[in-house]
């Protein structure tokens, strides 16, 4: 057996089978493309799935790949177990081999057996093998194509050796391959352990055999729904981390390279020594798992933030805080965990380089805030867990989880961390339940819905077997619309949902066209608005969708004609000036992203963008509002690549080719092999192009058809995340023209000229503020008159003196004012003015420490004539203020005062 390292057997793996006629493939994004059903990447075959699904092909039969995953959400995650257990991760990789309709079950088996045996060398003696109970033909393939003994392959039922998509879809038998951590048992009782699962043995491999298409439910895997699929496939899925941790030679996956690397580096950042290292090895264990799933996360364009994915990277940085916390570390260290973990991983996933930036400032960012808050919310849990324990409660509420979270800025997972160590657990189901209740309290409104997905697919299967689309659905080209428009054929015509033949004026329909020149939705650019017509008949498109691959509808009502009908010829032209505009601030938006990293760094990157023909908005990863300086520097960056009139270039070209380039990707959309690249050269900047990106949309030919750009708000998105709003073209030369109304109207009022304004208007603004001075010091003085006055009518009760009065007064500063003075006054004794302030009444009250002493109090005095004047308020025994409706009542409210005051010092 071959001692080698992780990247040699990253390597080895690829090699053998790029020699056996595969395809080697690039590792997707942790963030699946266009998959909503998925968090993140759990899979080598997550990349493939619709080319399983048959809806998409490759130009290759044969894939390999290394794939970084994920597996960890929400509700089902078991993080608990991440560092205490010798092989539970959060970030992982998966090596994996594929046939799309290729070789089968004898072919994958060898290939799998070969690899293990002759490139790594394993020992066979150390290898066991399960099929599922009815697999005769992979049973088989291991006794008699590989020579394997019989007393080393067990059958077993489906929870271990059948695989399905979902409950209906394609799926099959597998074929697992494990490692015999004690051979020493002998070879007569390995069946027996493998069917029972116990401890002895540790997958490797799991080879899944895609064979049949289930068609519909059967739990009890009868097979009677299952029809063999006509191209079965080969999925296979080789944990990356065990693999290394055999042929390391080693007990724990954390004792591999893969993790001693990062471990070391960090203890010598830390300063500890072996035993200290050893004796907090969970925390280490934790710090190396989660530091290293943050990087991948952050460089795939996942920032941490407090919902939906971007909790995970806040999640995992928080809680790898909190165990160096539980070691005493109080210093900001994981940027440099997080350098080790690019400089050991960039080789294989060169990602991890190009947005190293990005990583070190939003990791850095991360644990700066936190930091911030960390003593006092472990403070507030722990406060918590006190007071649960001295009610001799094991279980804390979900909603004190929630206020953790959202309050404090723990985790949950953190929350259920602490509660363990004090043998406590936490009402998960009521913490989600106030979570999602949350997060439906800060939706928008959903679109407006149309017909179920399967009514697409089946009218796409439709169109295609009866010869009116080919295989590749409608025929989209967006790029080459013209005011003349293109004539097609219209094929399908939807109503509510339905298929019909005929529709007629005033109905809203969705049609379906041979050929399309309409942009359908896609990137932040919003789907293109127009015109269909046939020969005596128009429907105006509203909108335009594909709900299903191949297919493209255009949403309208029919506005002239009598009926549109299936078979009409038709010429289909979209709103030029509209699309003009939009195009305008689609190239602006690459101007403005690449201005953007110029000015602020390289953190920068996209997160999220509309493109419409009145605005561009675009939201990107910063941390702190942009000053205005900044704003200006992006402006004039934009501006002058706009009079430069930079061309605007488009290629296709292989996806690894324009990565390699440095073509900027949009996180979470998905790519094919061959990519649409926008180039925008100035033979300065990188590669000599002022932006470079990844885009499906339409675009200007040069930048100078763009126009004015003005950026009119920056402001915040959420958590981490800026966003710009800016204007192009017509609508900037609009917002120009009316700054520039505006200016001459203010130039005409106060009598200057529009070079002279800013002056003018700084003049009377100093002389407005000297008018105020001057006001405010003569309303001083009537105060300072008035509560002179004011004294003279104070009545003696006792030793202490009374005063109770309605007065006037511009504000609830200057009541206050006058409070202050009248009680400074008074030895012993007790004030309470009135007025009426912007209509409404006003009240305040103040008294003496000795009268509090006597039963007098202001909060409760204040409250009882403050219903007087159909008002409320109330305060401290000494002070107290309210407020009223009914300022008409105030006379009565100042004679209840009275004799409450009496009633008490009586």
């Amino acid at each position: 057996m071959k001692r080698l390292s992780s990247a040699e057997i990253r390597q080895k793996f690829l090699g053998y089978f790029a020699k056996q006629g595969h395809r080697v493939v690039a590792s997707s994004s942790l963030v699946p493309g266009n998959d909503p059903t998925l968090l993140f990447t759990n899979a080598g075959m997550v990349q493939f799935k619709d080319v399983f699904l048959g809806i998409d092909t490759r130009p290759y039969k044969r894939a390999t790949t290394v794939q970084k995953c994920m597996r960890i959400s929400g509700k089902h995650n078991d993080l608990e177990n991440v560092g205490p257990s010798p092989r539970h991760h959060t970030f992982f990789e998966m090596l994996g081999n594929f046939s799309f309709g290729d070789y089968f079950k004898q072919d994958a088996i060898r290939y799998a057996y070969e690899l293990l045996t002759q490139v790594y060398e394993l020992p066979p003696d150390r290898l066991a093998f399960t099929v599922y109970e009815t697999d005769d033909e992979a049973y088989h393939a291991w006794i008699d194509g590989i020579g394997v003994s019989p007393k080393r392959v067990a059958r077993m039922g489906p929870k271990t050796n059948f695989w399905q998509m979902a409950e209906t879809g394609p799926c099959g038998p597998t074929a697992e391959i494990h490692w015999d951590l004690t051979p020493e048992l002998g070879e007569d009782g390995i069946v027996d352990a493998l069917q029972r699962e116990d401890d002895r043995f540790l997958e490797l491999w799991n080879l899944v055999f895609m064979q049949f298409n289930r068609s519909q439910a059967d739990p009890n895997h009868t097979g009677k729904y299952d029809q063999p699929l006509p191209a079965p496939g080969v999925d296979t899925g080789l944990g990356f981390e065990r693999m290394v941790m055999v042929l390391q030679g080693v007990e724990t996956n954390y004792d591999t390279d893969l993790f001693t690397d990062i471990m070391d580096a960090t203890q010598e950042i830390l300063g500890h020594d072996d035993a200290f290292r050893r004796e907090h090895y969970v925390a280490y264990r934790v710090i190396a798992d989660h530091m290293r799933a943050a990087t991948f996360l952050v460089a795939d364009g996942v920032n941490p933030g407090n919902t939906g994915r971007e909790y995970v990277p806040r999640m995992l940085i928080r809680r790898a805080m909190r165990f160096a916390h539980s070691m005493g570390v109080t210093k900001p260290f994981l940027t440099d965990v997080a350098s080790v973990i690019i400089d050991k991983m960039s080789p294989a996933y060169p990602e991890l380089t190009q947005f190293s930036e990005a990583i070190h400032y939003q990791i850095g960012a991360e644990e700066e805030r936190f930091l911030h808050t960390l003593e006092h919310s472990l403070a507030v849990l722990n406060d918590t867990i006190d007071r649960l324990s001295d009610e001799g409660v094991k279980q804390m509420s979900g909603e004190d989880a929630f206020f953790l979270q959202s309050t404090h800025g723990l985790p949950l997972e953190i929350t259920k961390d602490l509660l363990k160590e004090h043998g406590m657990s936490v009402d998960e189901a009521e913490f989600h339940r106030f979570m999602e209740k949350h997060i439906e309290e800060s939706m928008l409104p959903d679109r407006p819905t149309f017909a179920d997905t399967s009514t697409y697919q089946e009218l796409l299967a439709s169109l295609q077997a009866d010869g009116s689309l080919p295989k590749g659905g409608v025929a989209y080209d967006p790029y080459h619309a013209t005011p003349s428009g293109l004539k097609t054929q219209v094929i399908a015509i939807l109503k509510n949902g339905q298929r019909v033949e005929t529709a007629h004026w005033e109905d809203e329909v969705e049609i379906v066209l041979a050929g399309t020149p309409f942009y359908v939705e896609s990137g932040g650019q919003i789907g293109d608005t127009g015109m269909i017509a046939g020969q005596d008949w128009e429907v105006e498109v509203t909108e335009v969708r594909q709900p299903v691959g191949g297919l493209i509808v255009h949403s309208g009502k029919v506005t002239q004609g009598d009926s549109v009908k299936e078979g009409d010829e038709a010429v289909a032209t979209v709103d030029i000036r509209r699309r003009r505009d939009i195009m305008r601030n689609h190239t602006a938006t690459h101007l403005l992203h690449a201005s953007l990293r110029n000015v602020l760094g390289e953190h920068v990157r996209q997160k999220g963008s509309l493109v419409a023909p009145d605005l561009l908005r675009f939201d990107f990863t910063h941390n702190s509002r942009m000053s205005d300086e900044e704003v200006r520097r992006v402006t004039n960056q934009v501006q002058e690549a706009i009079l430069a009139n930079l061309p605007v270039e488009i290629t296709l070209k292989p996806l690894d080719e324009a990565k390699g380039e440095g073509a900027m990707a949009l996180f979470g959309e998905k790519y094919g092999e061959t990519v649409r690249t926008v180039s925008i050269p100035d033979g300065q900047g990188p590669g000599g192009r002022f932006s470079y990106e990844l885009c499906g949309g339409t675009h200007v030919a040069s930048t100078g058809e763009i126009g004015p750009f003005i950026i009119t708000k920056e402001e915040s998105s959420s958590a981490g995340v800026r966003r710009i709003v800016a204007v192009t073209g017509h609508a900037a030369q609009q917002l120009i023209n009316r700054r520039l109304e505006t200016l001459d109207q203010v130039a005409s009022l106060t009598q200057s000229a529009p070079e002279t304004v800013e002056e003018k208007v700084t003049e009377l603004l100093d002389s407005l503020d000297a008018a105020n001075q001057a006001l405010n010091t003569l309303e001083q003085e009537q105060a300072q008159s008035s509560v002179e006055d004011l004294l003279g009518e104070a009545v003696e009760i006792g030793d202490s003196k009374v005063l109770i009065s309605q007065v006037a007064v511009t504000d609830d500063e200057m009541l206050g004012w006058m409070a202050d003075r009248l009680r400074e006054h008074m030895k012993s004794g007790a004030v309470v003015l009135g007025g009426e302030i912007d209509g409404k009444a006003r009240l305040v009250a103040k008294v003496t420490p000795d009268l509090v002493e006597r039963g007098l109090h202001a909060g409760n005095l204040i409250k009882a004539i403050a219903r007087v004047v159909e008002g409320g308020g109330g305060g401290r025994p000494d002070f107290a203020s309210a407020g009223g409706k009914n300022p008409a009542k105030l006379p009565d409210a100042i004679a209840k005062a009275k004799e409450l005051i009496d009633e008490a010092l009586s």
